[in-house]
């Protein structure tokens, strides 16, 4: 009975890790659009200088979200990391 509890919470922790690596990847895919809108902004609509104002929001907007991507994701694999380091104890 414990062997099926621990595969049960081995597969718990892999689902768990590939969520965090889909919720990464929307981080990076929001940023880049944001990154993505503000090039067309500086490339097709720079007579206006709230065109450019706004390109610089975007382009600041998706750094964030790229960084703030990278290190959600760097901390919840570290805790990820530690509880299978638990899970792989003996208990005893």
């Amino acid at each position: 009975m414990n062997g099926d509890s621990s595969t049960r919470d081995k597969l718990a922790l892999e689902r768990t890790r590939l969520a965090n690596e889909r919720t990464f990847l929307a981080y990076v895919r929001t940023g880049l659009a944001l990154l993505g809108a503000a090039a067309v902004l500086f490339q097709f609509f720079t007579e206006l200088n709230a065109n450019i104002a706004i390109a610089w929001v975007l382009v600041i907007f998706g750094l964030v979200v790229l960084v703030v991507g990278l290190f959600r994701f760097n901390s919840v694999r570290a805790e990820l990391n530690a509880y299978a380091d638990d899970l792989d104890k003996p208990s005893g």
